[in-house]
């Protein structure tokens, strides 16, 4: 399920963007980017729409994947109707 990142408080989105930089932000190129320069990128991806965040149920997890990427057929999941 797509989760938008905007109902996502802002320490716990900092916490997934950086958790997800850790696991998957390894430099190959010609100058190595800082932590925060990395998140930077991310948290820019996901307000521009070319990321979103998917919540896997099968894993109880939550992944940054190019919109694309997302899988068909995903619908979009809603934080505030958990609460309704």
């Amino acid at each position: 399920m797509i989760i938008p990142w905007q109902e996502i408080e802002q320490e716990t989105l900092n916490s997934l963007i950086e958790s997800f930089v850790l696991r998957e932000g390894t430099d190959y190129g010609e100058h190595e980017r800082s932590l925060e320069q990395k998140v930077d990128d991310v948290r820019r991806q996901l307000k521009s729409g070319e990321v979103v965040l998917v919540w896997s149920e099968l894993h109880e997890t939550v992944n940054i994947m190019p919109r694309g990427r997302s899988a068909p057929g995903r619908r979009k999941f809603s934080l505030i109707a958990c609460y309704d």
